[in-house]
């Protein structure tokens, strides 16, 4: 592969994207307040919290706002969760109602809660169950269908190529590989070899994800023949990750995104997330966030422990302000 062919256009089931990077899915994190800005920060495709299947079935408000998807993250995936298939199946058409543009499958969410009832990295024990829950979803829309999985359970591992197979034969548009195993979580190395035999198995596109922070990583991934590159944790705290990996893959220079210009983006997420939630709310739901946005900053102990304390953005904006100059 050359420089120039790295960062490319790419379609998901006949979904173009302006590019082969996608924000991965973060429990608690991507909304759509955060997705907005990985949208506006060079994502080619921008993917929802994991929503519940069986929660969608009962009518759970909580869980239908997820489902919102605002109008600047387009194109945007919403990942389910279930070990159902029909429940899964009418959770798919809700998504699409919703105005999802893929819908994406959780196969690989280690969490025990969600272990222990069959779903997320569970059903790579399970291909059939899974095969099963790809096959309605794919009937059940007329939107891209695809899953995200990892390449094991436990270490060395690789169940890649062969629940790849399993998606592909039923139906699935493209898939989401997390270099890791299950027992990892989100931490060691990622199994660049493992990736790469995954990719050769299957026709359809494979997004590789794990650890990316930069262009040298992205390309790494890239090398094994991935299609695309998942982003997550660099994204938390720099939703411009993308574009700072976009220009490195292209061969441009790459100027990484200052302080001033994090914080910036940060006052925005606040504002977004309070249009969304209302103002404490929205505040109060960016606690979550804020530890990762001051990293580094002087004096970010006691700014964040102020924040906590915060329920206006005036009150948000007076305390930021003097990061931003």
């Amino acid at each position: 592969m050359t420089n120039k062919n790295l960062l490319r256009p790419l379609c998901v089931g006949g979904l173009p994207l302006k590019n082969n990077l996608a924000l991965a899915p973060m429990a608690g994190i991507t909304n759509a307040a955060f997705r907005v800005l990985c949208a506006e920060g060079g994502a080619g495709l921008v993917v929802t919290e994991m929503v519940s299947a069986e929660s969608l079935k009962y009518g759970n408000k909580r869980s239908f706002k997820m489902l919102e998807l605002l109008p600047g993250e387009h194109p945007a995936a919403i990942q389910l969760f279930s070990s159902d298939p029909a429940c899964m199946a009418l959770a798919a058409k809700e998504a699409e109602r919703a105005g999802a543009d893929i819908v994406d499958i959780n196969a690989g969410c280690p969490v025990r809660k969600i272990l222990r009832s069959g779903a997320g990295a569970a059903l790579m024990k399970t291909p059939q169950v899974l095969a099963d829950i790809v096959s309605g979803m794919v009937k059940a829309v007329k939107v891209p269908v695809t899953v995200k999985f990892r390449v094991g359970l436990e270490q060395g591992e690789n169940l890649g190529p062969l629940l790849a197979r399993v998606c592909e034969e039923a139906g699935a548009s493209a898939i989401t590989l997390h270099g890791r195993p299950a027992c990892q979580h989100h931490c060691g190395p990622v199994n660049l070899d493992a990736m790469a035999a995954t990719a050769a198995a299957v026709k359809i596109p494979i997004f590789g994800n794990g650890g990316v922070e930069n262009a040298e990583q992205a390309r790494a991934i890239l090398a094994t023949g991935c299609a695309g590159v998942g982003v997550g944790r660099a994204s938390v705290f720099n939703p411009a990750v993308f574009a700072e990996i976009a220009a490195g893959l292209s061969g441009a220079g790459v100027e990484a995104a200052t302080q001033a210009f994090r914080i910036k983006l940060f006052l925005r997420f606040l504002e977004l997330s309070a249009g969304i939630y209302g103002e404490e709310h929205g505040l109060t739901r960016a606690r979550k966030l804020v530890g990762y946005w001051l990293k580094g900053l002087p004096n970010a102990s006691s700014a964040r422990g102020a924040f906590m304390q915060l329920k206006t953005l005036k009150e948000a904006r007076e305390l930021l302000i003097q990061y931003t100059r």
